[in-house]
């Protein structure tokens, strides 16, 4: 089988939200881009469910959000630590400002569907899916490609700059030789699994569906994530000592499912009927990483490729998204320039670190505020969070939470004009 050639001005390994914001973005700005992506379709069991305004913005800027939007999904005014009958911590979201004032559980692949839509409309783009890379292109030292391997046989994508997407595990990282600066931050991972709402529960039975809330309950040890999730299921969350899961499964699967009924009470009855076996549950090992470097000659990271979070807090999609934006500048500058050296290429990771660091210090707290135990905390909690409400604090927590920086903004590709804007402007840090 003959091998195919493309050549293009940017490659994007990895067609997730950052991936494709990149590739919109960069399309709007007359650049070529090709896509490479492993999955052929996105329609898989996504986690990274939560929208937060700040990544609502950046999509209605870029026209997707509408659309996206228009394939289903569930608005949440609130996040909420539940225990029993008790609100210990909340964060409102109807105090931000309109038309973001919510959370929105959307499945990702409505997102994907979208701008992969939007993308489609240029025709200096090409989409590559189902093709697995094997290596990078390398000419005179420098990354200049990738090769993959796919159901029509090999390709070679020749580019100006590769853009590695592909997530936290990415192989652009490991084939560019640039560590991952993996560290054990988190004392907990997530056992995340979804359950079907059940509209025809007698009144005894009946469970209310957090349709306007993102709750965290404490009511057996370990807290537990519940969210509504589009059409009619309920995307539960259960965090468990880092590591510790195989100890639990290996009593067996009544055990597991007798953990779950106590740590989240009001859906043990649908635990009990769908929780059938282990492949109905899927573990997310937490850790954060950041990579030695973000970027080299003719290659760039982006998104978990370059640094890895906590699902804590919901932060994952509006990461990515904001890390296409603050990137398109500075490739836009680079191939303008004729430069796509690491030099020219790690402005990237020196305008984006500060607010990579704040999100990190960030996420550490609120794991400290929702997962700490002890009867201290149990009580302290509460009281603080009532008090907390009501100082502006409150407000600018709730504020960094939903939006992050909040001067990331779309731009025309000026990359002179936006490092310069960023330098004014970038939030202290909390």
């Amino acid at each position: 089988m003959a091998e195919e050639e493309f050549d293009t001005d940017v490659c994007v390994v990895g067609g997730g939200p950052a991936g494709l914001v990149l590739a919109l973005l960069m399309l709007r700005s007359g650049v070529r881009v090709t896509v490479v992506e492993r999955s052929r379709t996105h329609h898989r069991e996504f986690r990274g469910e939560i929208l937060q305004p700040g990544a609502m913005a950046l999509l209605d800027d870029l026209g997707v959000l509408a659309g996206a939007r228009a394939r289903g999904g569930h608005e949440h005014d609130r996040f909420r630590l539940v225990e029993g009958d008790r609100v210990l911590l909340e964060a409102d979201y109807r105090l931000l400002p309109a038309p973001y004032d919510h959370l929105l559980s959307i499945p990702q692949a409505h997102v994907l569907d979208e701008l992969l839509a939007h993308c489609h409309r240029f025709t200096g783009f090409r989409w590559l899916d189902g093709r697995r890379v094997g290596g990078l292109v390398r000419r005179e030292g420098r990354v200049a490609g990738v090769t993959a391997a796919g159901p029509v046989g090999p390709c070679t994508v020749r580019a100006r700059v590769v853009v590695g997407a592909d997530g936290r595990y990415s192989r652009i990282r490991r084939l560019a030789g640039i560590g991952a600066g993996r560290t054990e931050a988190f004392a907990h991972d997530v056992l995340w699994f979804k359950l079907k709402e059940s509209h025809n529960q007698s009144k005894s039975n009946s469970v209310e569906p957090p349709v306007r809330d993102v709750r965290v309950f404490r009511a057996g040890g370990s807290p537990v994530l519940v969210y509504a999730s589009w059409p009619d299921r309920i995307q539960v969350g259960w965090t468990l000592p880092h590591k510790g899961y195989r100890d639990i499964a290996g009593q067996g699967l009544d055990h597991v499912r007798d953990e779950l009924c106590r740590a989240v009470p009001p859906y043990a009855h649908l635990i009990r009927e769908q929780i059938r076996s282990q492949g109905d549950l899927s573990l997310l090992d937490v850790f954060s990483s950041r990579a030695e470097r973000w970027a080299d000659d003719g290659l760039v990271l982006i998104g978990d490729a370059a640094h890895t979070h906590s699902p804590i807090g919901a932060q994952g999609i509006n990461l990515a998204v904001q890390d296409a934006v603050v990137l398109h500048p500075v490739l836009v500058g680079a191939l303008a320039a004729g430069d796509t050296g690491a030099a020219r290429l790690g402005a990237f990771e020196e305008l984006r670190s500060p607010d990579i660091a704040a999100v990190m210090r960030l996420q550490a707290l609120q794991s400290k505020a929702m997962l700490s135990q002890g009867p201290f905390a149990t009580r302290v909690r509460p009281r603080l969070a009532r008090v907390l409400r009501h100082t502006p604090l409150y407000r600018k927590i709730l504020h960094r939470i939903a939006y992050g920086n909040p001067s990331i903004r779309i731009s025309d590709g000026s990359e002179e004009r936006v490092m310069s804007c960023r330098r004014r402007s970038t939030a202290p840090p909390l």
